[in-house]
This record gives structure tokens, sequence and C-alpha cells, in this order.
């Protein structure tokens, strides 16, 4: 798989940019401001539906412009295919294949692979667990697409039932009439007036949900540990031997250091079973979440450990182990996608200006035999010599071809 053209409207900084692409390496080089990551973040949108950059779709819209359009054409064994993303902020998005409309926008994920390195993804070693959870969705989304549907659809119920319980809590709380609680907008959004029954119907649908979201996560860490192991061992060979634990909040599973579930308790393709313990935990929690007015039991308050031998990565890995950890994380998922056929595109974001020598030159032999290797830099030198090939220079808005 590899882009073979690039067409961008309002896209961020660019009222136009249009350049043609080739399988290989293709360097996109300027200095810091000028436009590089826009033109590889327009690619990860396509793929994703979603900016590795910000979490809303608003910054991407040109300013003065009321929508942005990205258009690409991707080339999949000998077949070509136009994809096209209406970005609308505050609206629904639009997408096109071949010109032709698709009913939801989220349908087109997936006929665009990419991954993409950026200075971001060290967020993934040091940050909050939501960048790992939405590390491991990605990849779900991105290996199986019917799982936008899943996500939206837990997201949606979460949503719906913090609601629902935020209201509880305040009527608990005195802070409410019962009838102005019976109107309140969470109630409106959950589509009953009894706070108990209700809520015993959001608990059936964010079990459901959550269960097949959490038994594809365990089958995807299972999956990931072995390539994050060697990948990290090729990037960091003195380092200790990199591990994953998946942390959840379902009590009585092993190795969760207090109540969680991990690959090593229930089994990650019992997704019955799983549903069923996700309803137990919420009746077990049910005062607790009726007196906080949140959810607390659920993938949504997960977490993948991510470890160094016997220690965690964060607050213990040093700043170059968290970058080899953080490129670990990525190479494996493309291990995964190109297991499942076909390479995807792999984008390069900034990446190897942080990276010491070693370092850069190990990443630089891992992903040149990619079929499509996209780069950013700030000057010609950060490109490694084993990722020689065409080059863009991006300047003030402009995109030139010179090599």
């Amino acid at each position: 798989m590899y882009v073979a053209h690039l067409s961008l409207t309002d896209f961020r900084s660019y009222d136009t940019a249009d350049l043609g692409l080739e399988p290989g390496v293709t360097a996109f080089v300027g200095p810091n401001g000028q436009g590089k990551t826009n033109l590889v973040e327009a690619l990860g949108y396509v793929a994703t539906q979603s900016s590795h950059r910000v979490a809303t779709d608003a910054p991407l819209v040109r300013h003065g412009a009321a929508r942005a359009i990205v258009r690409c054409v991707v080339v999949r064994d000998d077949r070509r295919a136009l994809v096209e993303l209406e970005i609308n902020p505050g609206k629904a998005n639009r997408a096109r294949l071949n010109r032709s409309p698709i009913s939801r926008a989220r349908d087109a994920v997936g006929l665009l692979r990419t991954v993409l390195f950026a200075p971001e993804d060290l967020a993934m070693v040091k940050g909050d667990p939501s960048e790992r959870r939405r590390y491991l969705d990605d990849l779900l989304v991105a290996r199986t697409p019917r799982f936008a549907g899943v996500r939206a659809d837990y997201d949606r119920v979460l949503k719906q039932r913090g609601a629902l319980l935020r209201t509880a809590a305040q009527a608990r709380r005195g802070g409410r009439s019962g009838r102005r609680a019976e109107n309140d907008a969470g109630f409106a959004a959950a589509g009953a007036g009894d706070p108990l029954s209700t809520l015993e119907v959001w608990d059936a649908h964010l079990a459901r949900y959550g269960a097949e979201l959490l038994a594809a996560r365990l089958e995807l860490v299972e999956a990931l540990r072995p390539l994050v192991a060697a990948s990290y061992a090729a990037l960091a060979p003195d380092s200790a031997p990199a591990g994953l634990v998946y942390r959840g909040t379902l009590p009585g599973d092993a190795g969760s250091d207090g109540g969680g579930a991990d690959a090593g308790g229930t089994g990650p393709a019992d997704r019955s079973v799983l549903e069923k313990r996700l309803r137990e935990a919420l009746a077990e929690v049910r005062s607790a979440e009726l007196e906080r007015g949140v959810t607390l039991v659920g993938p949504h308050r997960d977490d993948l450990f991510l470890g160094l031998g016997d220690l965690p990565a964060r607050g213990y890995a040093s700043h170059g182990e968290s970058w080899s950890f953080a490129l670990a994380l990525r190479l494996a998922a493309y291990d995964l996608l190109r297991a499942d056929g076909g390479d995807p595109v792999l984008i390069l974001d900034d990446v190897f200006a942080e990276l010491d020598s070693r370092r850069r030159r190990r990443l630089a032999e891992i992903v040149a035999p990619a079929e499509q290797v996209l780069i950013t830099a700030a000057v010609p030198a950060d490109v490694p010599p084993e990722l020689a090939g065409a080059r863009f220079d991006v300047a003030e808005g402009s995109v030139g071809r010179v090599r």
C-alpha cells in the first residue's frame, strides 16, 4: 500500500496543496512552523479520522474557512482508490470513495492504513493511561475497522450513563427536587425517569460493548507482547527487557496490583464471561457511583502497564529508553498490520532529531524496507543516509519537489 497523490483544501495552514508521491522514501524538509507536519497529519487523519496532535477537528480547518477537504489516491495491489474527506467542525464529516458518497464518514476508516511516529508518542510512555488506551484502540480500528463503531457505541453509552449518574448524585445530595431531576438533560438523554431502573438498562449496554472492547484489547496485547519486546531489544539492546500487562478495573484477576483484568486472567476471547463480570462489577460499585456521579468500572478506566524488567517504564526509564519504548510500540503495530496483509504507510514526523546516533541508525535500518516511508525533518542532515530518496522542501506555505 502507498499514497500516490495528496491534495488539501483549507487544511491547517494550506489554502491548497497538491503533490504526487511514490513508493519508497519521501522526506519533507523545512524549518519548524512551515507546514511539514500538516501534510502527514492529513494522511493520518484519512487513516484514523483523528489527529495525533489535537483532540477536536476545529484546528484542522484553516482560519476563516468553513471546512477542510483532504483527498488522497491510495494504491493497494495495483488498484487505485480516491478517498475524500470533508471535515466540518461541529457537524458530521463527509466521505467519498471514487467520487461516490459514503453513508458514514467512519466507514472510510481502513481504506488507508498508516503507522505514524511523532514526538507526541513519548506520552504513551510518560503520560496518562488515556494515551495508552488510545494506542490500543486506534490499532484495533486499523486492524478491524468495525471497532470504530464499537468504540463509538461504548463512548455514547458511557456519556449517557454518566449524565444519569450525575443527575442521580445531585438528587441524592438534595440539590434538586425530584421533579426537576426528572427533567434534567441527563434523564432526557437516557430517555427515562426512574434512575435505578434506567441505570440497569445502561449497565447492560455498557457491559455488552465494554466486554467486546475489553476482549479485543486483551487479544491485542497478547499479540503485541512479543513484537514489542523484540523491537525494543533491537533499539536498546543494553536495556532491561520490555513487557506489557493489561490492567483493568475488573476485580479478582491476577497481575493487577490490587484488582484488574490482564491477559493472564480471564480468557481474552470469552466475551460472555467478561460481560457477566462487568455487570457484577457495576453492581458492586453502584453506591459509590451514585455518590460520585461517575462510572467507575469499564475499559475507559483501564491502563496498559509498560515495564522494563521489574520496573515500570513510567518514572524509571531514561529519556532514551522512553523513546525506544514508544518506537517499539509503533514498530509492533506496523508488524501486526503488515502481517494482516500489505505494508501500511510509515510516517516519521520529526522523530530522528529526538534520537541519538545509534537509535537513529537502528530505526532507519528497520523501516527502510517498508513500501512507503514519509519523513518530516527540519534540516536535511536529520534524514539518515539509509533513508535517502525523494525530497520536498516546505517553506512559507508552499511545497516543492527538489529531488
